[in-house]
């Protein structure tokens, strides 16, 4: 990947660097949630991912403290597990992928690996790689699960379901997005902007655009990014071009899903859902 400018570069990194180091941090237990409390009462410290279930609709927040449900009964913890769920995508009916590191107590393997729940989050096996790499984004794309493997700072590539692995292109990433019908096009939130890569990142050009923390591309072809200040940005031509849209509420975000339909955006203040391709969010959590 070519290198950004290097003014590009010190106010890019300063950017991501903020997101990644808040993203990550740690705070006491709580004893009344079994895990730790975020600024804003929440029952987890911060989001690394989202989900919609294609079985019930649900919402699954993945954090720092596990996984949880948001529906029409409010926020209800998923997993007892309590593990750190990093990268995190949902590929069918009470069928997810994660990664991540164990919860307190558990005697499995840290970092995770890639992890696979098929009863909605209740419990885990490992399809791979545990013991070495903690996935920091994850996304599915006509069967190749891409990796963005932190440990390592390489995106990977898997086309038997995530039990073995391609390296493919070294590159300093928060975020990867993959068009769900082509897994020849694949995204990435880097210094300098974003970086898109035509043949499945093994290689990727200089970042364009503007510098974003968080991508999704939505089932229609509409990509869709999030920068370190919460504004949301909408693409309709695989990144080339840029529009802005709105401004996600709660302060800095953590995490950006695009579903049929709607738009999810996790920020320190909670989980918001937008109907309007962006302009507008109105909190779930």
């Amino acid at each position: 990947m070519n290198t950004p400018p290097k003014a590009l570069r010190g106010t890019a990194a300063l950017a991501i660097a903020t997101v990644v180091l808040t993203g990550c941090s740690s705070s006491a237990p709580d004893a009344s949630t079994g895990g730790h409390t975020g600024a804003t009462g929440l029952p987890y410290e911060h989001v690394h991912g989202l989900g919609v279930d294609p079985g019930d609709g649900a919402v699954y927040v993945a954090t720092h403290d596990g996984l949880f449900r948001a529906d029409a009964n409010g926020l209800q913890r998923a997993d007892d597990t309590g593990r750190d769920l990093m990268g995190f995508t949902i590929t069918g009916p009470g069928t997810f992928l994660s990664s991540g590191h164990p919860g307190p107590g558990e005697q499995v393997a840290n970092p995770l690996g890639l992890v696979q729940s098929t009863d909605a989050g209740a419990n885990w096996t490992t399809l791979g790689l545990g013991g070495e790499v903690d996935f920091h984004a994850l996304e599915v794309s006509a069967g190749t699960v891409f990796g963005y493997d932190a440990t390592t700072q390489v995106l990977r590539a898997s086309d038997d379901g995530g039990r073995s692995w391609q390296t493919r292109a070294a590159l300093r990433a928060l975020d990867i997005a993959a068009d769900p019908a082509n897994p020849a096009a694949v995204l990435a939130t880097v210094q300098g902007g974003v970086a898109s890569s035509g043949d499945g990142g093994r290689s990727f050009a200089a970042p364009t655009g503007p510098q974003l923390a968080y991508l999704s591309w939505a089932s229609d072809g509409t990509v869709y990014g999030l920068d370190p200040q919460g504004a949301v940005f909408v693409s309709g031509d695989g990144a080339a071009s840029w529009t802005p849209a709105g401004v996600v509420p709660g302060g800095r975000p953590q995490a950006l899903t695009a579903t049929d339909g709607a738009l999810l955006a996790a920020t320190a203040g909670g989980v918001y859902r937008s109907d309007d391709g962006g302009a507008t969010f109105v909190p779930m959590t």
